[in-house]
Order: structure tokens, then sequence, then C-alpha cells
């Protein structure tokens, strides 16, 4: 039986002006999407329809179509539109760069929707304040997951970013918009391999649009720049050339037109890659007489790059210097600019442009400092009176090496002056606490009576863009935390250098006193230095001394900034470690994934195959731990460092994986999680073993870890990464994963994927 539904009678809905805009878009999206089914079904464009050959004269962007055919496609979206409101459905654009259009219900996604709209008042502060207050707390729309992650993304930081758009996509899974921001924040924080994975995917579900294949194209053009061989590059480059120009095409987006010329242009095509810069220039000198504010600053790039590829060079400054003014502030969008740039200034090899001139992206800066004297302090070091000396010179050292993005502890002193220092200039301030908020005051802060050092830090605090815990007991063994939480602060810092290619600074307020103790400003600058770096140092040595010989003192005086290599530094102990104590350990830990399912008599090829296998690994790599211990299924290893865990836990991937299990009467599926982790943990002597071991908070850490990690893989902390990217290491990439929640409900914490670069 068939059913006819009653006609449905539209004639008298009246449509609004928003409800035309609509029409319009929903139009040029009905042409795409069309467009899209017929290329994934192998169609090309052709002048006349030809069905044995799949050429269409329709397969133009829409902007392309003769009016006639925009015309008929309007029609059909204008009563598609009555329709749906005939019905009492109510509409809502998904339109992301037309906000204007989203017509929510909701007051409170409304009142978010308005705010978003305004750059003007849009930095990192108030986007992560506006997520904690708001849409923590209730899911509105995807929108507002959509604009506060591409909001975040410009200001360059996209692990924070990642979060948001992955707090979305919990509710809206299938949103190929989040998956696109997704993707772009993955990118964009170095997790290329993970970002081409997301995109693929969603090309191959049939989204031929301009923001898959662009972000598609872009993760390619970061596998050239990152590959080892001549060939993989050529092909990654090509990829990149081809996805780039393969969207315009299709779409006439000009942002991925000057990508295929550019690319075009590293591909030696130059008469090609000067066609389509020509083309895109047009583009963007019309659009700017009719787009919003805010995509002029990528308009202005554009144009900087078309000049660029045709060796305008009085006119790229022009365009880019137009560029930057618009764009300040956003860190992200600013250093995909330059990346550009610079692979074409390297490729046409001319020095008639330096990068460094044309774009303000600041330095990031990681700090240590003395605490303030206290009263009983028998030798000076830094007494209160100098306080204003010491925070003028600070401010001025910012400001002359262009550092607003810092990084530091908050205890009273030299930490919270050079936090008031960043946030006075506008600055980003994260915070590396080495343990709980409550203890540490106690111990570093309120330490000075009558003083206003608690309530500074607390308003450092309530600016600041993160602050992070490093170890949330607080352990007796107090100086190891501090320098545990010295490293973790070192390595964040340079971690968001690298993703802004930005360059990286290291600041002390110091008296130049040598000294062997773990955890204080001396410490610090002797692990900056051996991680390679030269230090900048405020000595208030030298200030006491001009103070004391009555020189000039006034706020602001410069003093010079020292090498740390021309000072005496104290040799860190190297006795061995008392029987209990706390050092800072990596640690591994792995599980045999479907260990329970072996049978009894697979149990004794298992111990003598799989675990030896294992233990032929250690006897032979140059990554053995300092402690091993094994118990069924599950491995624990204990390194001196974090590069020899990271090394040992590909290689017993690569070991497991290479294995041909099912010839060893085992099943052939079996592999491993593994998880690792760095921080403060006991030594001891294991009474029932009598063997040396390693127990504490940050073993269950690590031990936490693996149970979420898929098999196969190795997974790891924040700190891990943090410490591995401090230390240089160069073997492995640490690609971001999301925060995480952890077994047995420990916490939700930044877990990153360990893979060989």
């Amino acid at each position: 039986m068939n059913y006819k539904p009653e006609p449905i009678d539209t004639s008298k809905i009246i449509l609004t002006e928003e409800y035309l805009k609509l029409t319009e878009l929903l139009a040029k999206n009905t042409h795409e999407t069309w467009a899209q089914q017929r290329i994934a079904e192998g169609w090309n464009y052709g002048f006349q329809r030809n069905d044995i050959r799949k050429e269409h004269p329709g397969l133009v962007p829409y902007e392309e179509l003769p009016e006639s055919e925009k015309q008929y496609d309007r029609i059909i979206s204008l009563e598609v539109i009555k329709t749906l409101l005939a019905l009492g459905y109510r509409i809502e654009s998904n339109e992301t760069n037309s906000p204007t259009l989203q017509l929510a219900e909701d007051p409170e996604c409304a009142r978010l929707l308005q705010i978003l709209k305004n750059p003007s008042e849009i930095n990192l502060t108030s986007l992560l304040k506006l997520r904690r207050q708001t849409i923590g707390i209730k899911p509105l729309t995807p929108d507002i997951y959509r604009l506060i992650g591409d909001y975040i993304l410009q200001l360059g930081e996209p692990l924070m970013a990642y979060d948001v758009i992955a707090e979305g996509l919990q509710h809206w899974h299938d949103d190929v918009r989040l998956q696109q921001l997704q993707a772009l924040a993955l990118a964009r924080s170095g997790a290329t391999h993970r970002a081409n994975a997301i995109l693929s995917q969603l090309l191959n579900s049939g989204h031929y649009d301009a923001e898959t294949l662009g972000i598609l194209a872009r993760t390619h053009k970061d596998l050239w720049r990152q590959s080892t061989t001549p060939q993989e590059a050529i092909r990654q480059l090509r990829l990149a050339e081809k996805r780039y120009e393969q969207a315009y095409r299709l779409t006439g987006s000009y942002w991925t037109g000057i990508n295929a010329a550019t690319m075009a242009m590293l591909m030696g095509e130059e008469d090609k890659g000067k066609t389509l810069a020509l083309q895109v220039r047009q583009q963007c000198l019309d659009l700017l007489q009719q787009r919003f504010h805010s995509e002029k600053y990528w308009l202005l790039a554009t144009l900087g790059e078309v000049d660029l590829i045709l060796k305008e060079w009085s006119e790229a400054k022009n365009w880019y210097s137009q560029a930057v003014q618009i764009g300040k502030g956003r860190f992200g969008d600013l250093s995909s600019t330059r990346r550009n740039a610079n692979a074409l200034i390297q490729h046409l090899q001319t020095d008639q442009i330096r990068i460094e001139e044309l774009f303000e992206i600041p330095r990031v800066v990681v700090f240590s400092g003395h605490m303030i004297d206290q009263s009983d302090r028998a030798t000076p070091r830094f007494p209160a009176e100098i306080e204003p000396i010491v925070y003028q010179t600070i401010r001025e050292r910012l400001e002359k090496q262009d550092a607003r993005l810092g990084y530091a502890s908050a205890a009273c002193g030299a930490d919270i002056l050079f936090l008031e220092a960043i946030l006075e200039l506008d600055g980003e301030a994260h915070i590396v606490l080495p343990y709980n908020k409550e203890e540490f005051i106690k111990n570093s802060v309120d330490i000075i009576s009558d003083s206003d050092w608690v309530q500074r830090f607390y308003r450092v605090m309530e600016r600041a863009t993160e602050t992070i815990v490093a170890s949330h007991p607080k352990l007796q063994e107090i100086d190891v935390l501090y320098e545990y939480a010295n490293r973790l602060v070192h390595g964040l810092a340079k971690m968001r250098a690298e993703q802004l290619e930005t360059n990286f600074l290291t600041l002390a307020v110091w008296d130049g006193k040598p000294s062997n103790a773990l955890g204080g400003t001396a410490s610090a600058i002797a692990y900056w230095r051996n991680c390679g770096y030269d230090v900048e140092i405020i000595n208030t040595e030298a200030i006491l001394q001009q103070r004391d010989a009555s020189l000039p003192s006034q706020q602001g005086a410069e003093f010079s900034a020292v090498d740390f290599s021309s000072e005496e530094i104290l040799p860190a102990n190297t006795d061995e470690p008392p029987e209990f104590s706390r050092q800072i350990m990596a640690m591994l830990f792995a599980d045999v994934v479907h260990y329970s399912h072996l049978t009894e008599d697979q149990i004794r090829p298992f111990v003598q195959h799989f675990l030896g296998s294992v233990a032929d690994l250690i006897a032979t790599s140059n990554y053995a731990p300092v402690v091993k211990n094994t118990w069924g299924d599950a491995l624990y290893f204990v390194f001196e460092n974090v590069r020899d865990a990271g090394l040992l836990a590909l290689e017993l991937c690569d070991r497991i994986h290479s294995t041909n299990w099912s010839e060893k009467g085992l099943p052939e599926n079996l592999s491993l999680r593994i998880a690792l982790h760095a921080g403060p943990a006991y030594r001891h002597l294991d009474p029932i073993t009598g063997q040396i071991s390693y127990i504490g908070t940050h073993v269950s850490h690590t031990a936490r870890i693996e149970p979420i990690t898929p098999p196969g893989k190795v997974y790891a902390s924040q700190a891990f990464a943090a410490l591995a990217t401090a230390e240089n290491i160069a073997d492995f990439t640490c690609d971001y994963v999301g925060q995480t929640p952890l077994a047995k409900g420990y916490g939700t914490f930044p877990t990153y994927h360990i893979r060989r670069r």
C-alpha cells in the first residue's frame, strides 16, 4: 500500500532577510554536495555531459555556474526552506563562517555566540574562562565548540584547542567541522600522522570540501618538512600540491589556491605557480572590498604570498606588514603564514625579505629566580629593598627580547615579579606548582610577615592562562619536587616554542653563588645549561654591589646579562643515594593484551618465548632499565632518563610486532600496551625481594596510563613528553592524544602517543 502525503501549502510563508541569505547558502552547499558526490564517483569536468566518459559541465565552483543554473538551485532551496517552515521546523545554519545565521533558541547559547562574534573582546584567558563557566557545565550547540576551538587555534594553543574540540565531538561525534578542526589542532601541535588519518577518513566518507582537502594537504606539507629522504620529500610535496589544487578547482577558495601556487613553486613548476598566484591575487583584491574584517588577515597574508611568488618584494612586505598589524596576538595564524613565507624565501634563495623583520611572534621564556629574603637571612641574596629594580629589569629584558609567553613557578620574590611583568605586557602566564597550592603557599609564598605576597600570588593565579601541579601530594623531601617542577616548566615552555616555531629564552634572577642543592635557581640554570641553552641572568649580587657602592641604581638601571658558562657551578652530587630517597626517574609499565585468554598449554611457550624475548632485548639493548620486574603478564621497568625509557619502549613494540608468535604456539595477535611517565619516586630496598626498586604516587600514575593505551602502542604522560622535549630528544616524537581519563578513576590527564621520528 502506497502512502501519499497531503499537499503542503507554502504560499503564506514569507521569508525574512536572514532566510533569504540562507537560501543562497543552501543553494551553494547543495551544488557543492552534488559535485563532491560526482567526483567521488569518478566524474570530471567536461564542456558537455558525457555519461560514458563521466564528464559534466556543472563540475565547477558555484560562483562559476551560469546565472540560469544558480537561479535553478536557488528556487529549489527556497521551496525546501518554505516547506520546512510550514511543517513547523526551525532552521539553524551550520555555516561556521556565518554565525549571524545561527538562530539559537537557548538564550545562554545566543549570549555566548554574541560574545564570540566580537573578536576585539577575545583573548586566550577569556576563552578558557568562558569554556569553564559555560560549555564545561552544559553542552549547548556544536557552533560554540567550533568557534571557541577555532579562536584558541588562532591564538596559538593547539593542545587547548584540541581539548575543547574533543569535548564537542563527545556530543556531536559526526560533526564534520569539529573533525576538521580537531585535525588542524593535531597538525599544529605536531601530531601530523594522526591528523592525516582523520582527514583521510573524512575524504573516504565523501567529504570533498575545501576544508577537508586543504587541511589534508597541509598535513602532507608538514610530512614533506619531516621527510628524511629526498624520495619521500618529493612524494609528500606532490600529494600536498595535488590536494590543494583539487580543493581550489572544486571550490575556488583563495587559501587553497595560494597554497597550490606555493607548492607548485616548491616543485619547480614556476609558470604554473605564477599563473595560480595571479588568479588568487584578483580574487583577494575583489574580496577585500566585501569581506568582513575577521577574514581580512588571511586576505592580506595571501596577497603577501602572491607577491613573494611573483618576486615583487616591496609589495610583499607591504601586504605582510598590514596582515601582521591585524593579526596581533593570533600566534597560531602568524606562525602558519610565516612557515609558508619562509619556505618560499628559502626556495627562491633571496635576501630581499627577512622573515624575522616581518612576523612578530613573541619569544617563549622560561624563568627561575630567588625568593625574597626572609628577615633572619644572614647573607643577603634578594632583599626586599631591591624588588623595584629587579622587577623593572625583568620587564625591560622581556620587552627587549619580545618575550611575552612566560613559564615559571609562583614563589614570592622573583617568580611573582616575573609573572606580574608578563601580565603587564599583555602576555601569557603559565604556572607550574611543585605540589598542591595550599602547601606551596605555606612553604614558598606566605613566608614574609606583613607583606602582600599571598594577595599577589592569587592575582597572578587568577590571570594565568594555565596552572599545572607537578606532584599532587607533598612529599617529605621537598627539594626533589622543586627540581621536578623546574624541569617540567622548562619542557612545557619549549614545547610551546616548537609549536609556534618561535625562539626560546631562558631567564633567571640569581646571585651568581654556586650550589649543588636540588630545586633552587642554580640547579635550574645548570639543567638549562646542560640542555645546551645560554642563560640570561639578572644578577642580584651586582645590583647589591652597586647599591652598597652608592652607584646610581634608579629603577630600570641596566645590569649586564651574564652567560652562565662564565660562572662557577658546583658539580651535582654523584655519591650513591641513600637507601630510601626520592629521585626523578622514568618508568614503564606494560601489559600483555588478552593474556587471560591463553590456554594452560600455552603458558610454558609464553614464558619461554615471549618473556624470553623481552629478556634478550633488555640484555642486548643500549637502553636497559636500572630496575626490572615482572609478574604474570605485567612488566615494570625504571630508567635513569626519559630517552632510554622511550627508546626501549619502541624497541619492545618492534620486537613484539615483528615476531611470528603462531610459530611458537602462541596467538598470532599477541601484543603489548606500554605506558611511560617520569617523576619523583622513592628508591628503596624491597624487603621481600631484597632488590632495589622504586615506589610512590608517580609509579602509580604510570600504572594507570597502561590500561587506556591501545594495543601495540606506547602512551605517555605530559610530564614525560615535556622532559623529552626539554632534553632535545630527537629519536622519537610525542603526539598529543588529548585529555584522557586514566584507569580506576585516577583522574583525567593530558596524554601523548610516542612514536619514532
